[in-house]
């Protein structure tokens, strides 16, 4: 099949799939919203696609989604909160976390 025939959904979900079922997974894989453009289904087989590549490899996914999100186990599950309504670029310059910013 041609990718330029394919929705912006399925060409996500089969990069993502290839990057997920690598022989040799990198220590830790970053994803940011994965689901997005995805059919329902194929966002249930994206997240065991997840749960198996968790196995060799730490999975960090960012996502607003509650559908992805129902198919792993609360304890699987961090949820992160702006503290104070504060950036992380914020939080940086205040000193509230380490390092020392540059000024610009």
């Amino acid at each position: 099949m041609r990718p330029h025939l394919l929705s912006d959904g399925s060409m996500r979900f089969i990069c993502l799939a290839s990057a997920l079922l690598q022989p040799e997974p990198p220590k830790t894989m970053i994803i940011d919203e994965p689901e997005l453009g995805m059919h329902p289904y194929a966002i249930e087989i994206l997240a065991e696609l997840i749960e198996a590549a968790s196995h060799k490899s730490q999975v960090i996914i960012s996502t607003q989604s509650s559908n992805l999100v129902d198919y792993f186990e609360p304890e699987n599950i961090i949820v992160a909160f702006r503290h104070d309504e504060y950036s992380l670029g914020d939080l940086w310059r205040k000193n509230i976390i380490s390092g020392v910013p540059v000024h610009e």
